[in-house]
């Protein structure tokens, strides 16, 4: 077997901050995302809460308990109503393994304590930049056999092919509808690499493309010859090295080598059946990246049916409705399909704080009102567009359970014109996922054909122990100031140990 191929590393520091922790209130914005779905006369939505809306349910299904649960029904005019005896029929988390259970309990029990975390920070920065063959897990075999067996199997896929299917396997037999895959290999340059980048800056050196460029796209490549047909593939323009990070940042066309990489990489996944998850980076590079993502999605996203190629949309930045508004009219006069992964944000702590919204009230607005313009395909309060809505694909990536129960609402209520997939990472938010998974199973042995499918994917990367700690220590310093999400997670594993230990003794 040949080994894994390398990626280049973005040369711009990244200090990634935390999406921000789930604390808004059910009812705030609910009955804007719900009357979005209604239709009236010439295709306007009806905005009143009163009359139409009167008829919803407002009782809120909470996600965070593994036990079982009565399911939310939105009625709307001209929708058909789920069945009623689709309730439920087992707690969601017992989809799951015990070993995945209590590793995911150790793991939220260390993460939303304040006393255990700073230390676990400290150690897993320790080996994820440690030289030492002791601390590097890659050298130190007694290391890596322990990181392997708790957290690298708990957030990571594999090593190797034979591992990375292996993992997808078990996921999909679980009842997941599918993955979304990355690879987590970055590639530093050596000083003297740095120096000769920074004089060529804007050039594509033979160095360059074998250095950066070729690294990048053999990952990649790679990447999408390990997904399945479904399944998603995340990737970075910024992972092919310092060229690339110049001409985003100056908003230029990429280079002929890099361009014939990325096509490549789009090709492959057109073929496959994979999709391309575009994922978003700092600001200064956004515009750039927009550009190209475009550029890709008009050549390859020409079938309403499907989507290979998604932009990402970071919500808690204000000028993301007004980028979304111009992209779906592209879409709409070129006549391609607009894909849109939609996130709350990652980069808080590294751009300009003018960029955001003022509160995460404000935040969770414009994510839930973009959320549900794109999948009822109206334009709303939020997303102000004119002329018929385009095809467009939705990929709702959150961990706040608040958002994933609002598109549900719509999907349950028929009102979901757009293709939808719901995704978290592996590892965490495992209560919101598995509830999306035992509501699709649960409907499909009821044989509930008129109930929507919840296509729930988890997000996960491969490469080896040493790279993916790196990977581990992001997510970590990206989760740590969602302590009440983080808890959510510890009490929903804990409530699922329990009904397990109760069970098993009731059977005893």
């Amino acid at each position: 077997m040949r080994p894994a191929p390398s990626r280049g590393l973005a040369c711009l520091p990244v200090r990634r901050a935390s999406t921000f922790p789930n604390t808004d209130s059910f009812s705030s914005t609910y009955a804007l995302l719900a009357t979005a779905v209604i239709r009236a006369n010439h295709g306007h939505i009806t905005t009143s809460p009163r009359g139409s809306f009167a008829l919803m349910v407002q009782q809120r299904r909470g996600i965070h308990s593994s036990e079982r649960k009565s399911s939310t029904v939105a009625e709307l005019p001209g929708a058909v109503p789920p069945p009623a005896n689709l309730e439920p029929s087992r707690a969601p988390l017992s989809v799951l393994p015990l070993s995945m259970i209590l590793r995911s309990l150790a793991t939220t029990v260390v993460s939303s304590s304040p006393l255990l975390l700073p230390p676990s920070l400290q150690i897993m920065n320790l080996l994820a930049h440690s030289t030492n063959p002791i601390f590097n897990p890659d050298r130190n075999p007694i290391l890596r056999y322990f990181l392997k067996k708790s957290f690298y199997a708990q957030f990571c896929a594999g090593e190797n092919p034979a591992e990375v299917q292996a993992t997808i396997n078990r996921l999909k037999n679980i009842g997941f509808t599918g993955v979304i895959l990355g690879y987590a290999r970055e590639v530093v340059l050596t000083e003297k690499q740095a120096e000769e980048v920074e004089l060529a800056a804007g050039q594509e050196t033979q160095k360059v493309i074998d250095n950066e460029i070729v690294p990048w796209a053999e990952g990649t490549l790679e990447t999408v010859r390990l997904a399945q047909p479904g399944d998603f593939v995340a990737l970075k323009f910024t992972g092919a090295g310092s060229l690339a990070l110049h001409e985003l940042k100056h908003k230029l066309p990429a280079s002929p080598y890099l361009f014939k990489s990325i096509d490549s990489i789009c090709q492959l996944a057109h073929e496959r059946g994979v999709r391309l998850l575009f994922d978003a980076e700092q600001d200064a590079l956004q515009d750039g990246i927009d550009d190209w993502t475009m550029e890709f999605a008009k050549k390859y996203n020409t079938s309403p049916d499907t989507c290979t190629i998604y932009g990402t949309y970071q919500a808690y930045k204000k000028k993301t409705p007004a980028v979304l508004e111009r992209h779906l009219a592209m879409a709409r006069e070129g006549q391609f399909s607009l894909g849109v992964k939609l996130v709350r944000g990652a980069y808080l702590g590294s751009d300009p704080r003018e960029c955001f919204f003022d509160t995460k009230a404000d935040t969770d607005a414009c994510y839930d009102g973009v959320a549900a313009s794109v999948l009822t395909r109206q334009w709303n309060t939020t997303l102000e567009g004119k002329g018929e809505y385009p095809v467009a694909h939705l990929v709702l990536a959150t961990h706040n359970a608040e958002s994933v129960q609002k598109a549900r609402a719509i999907c349950d209520a028929g009102g979901a014109k757009s293709e939808i997939a719901f995704a978290q990472l592996q590892g965490m938010a495992d209560e919101i996922s598995c509830e999306l998974v035992e509501a699709s199973q649960s409907a499909r042995a009821a044989g509930a054909s008129a109930t929507p499918n919840l296509p729930a994917y988890k997000y996960l990367v491969w490469g080896t122990t040493g790279e993916c700690m790196k990977y581990l220590l992001r997510r970590a310093q990206e989760n740590k100031d969602a302590v009440q999400r983080t808890k959510s997670g510890r009490d929903a594993m804990w409530a699922e140990v329990v009904r397990r230990v109760k069970n098993t003794l009731r059977l005893a």
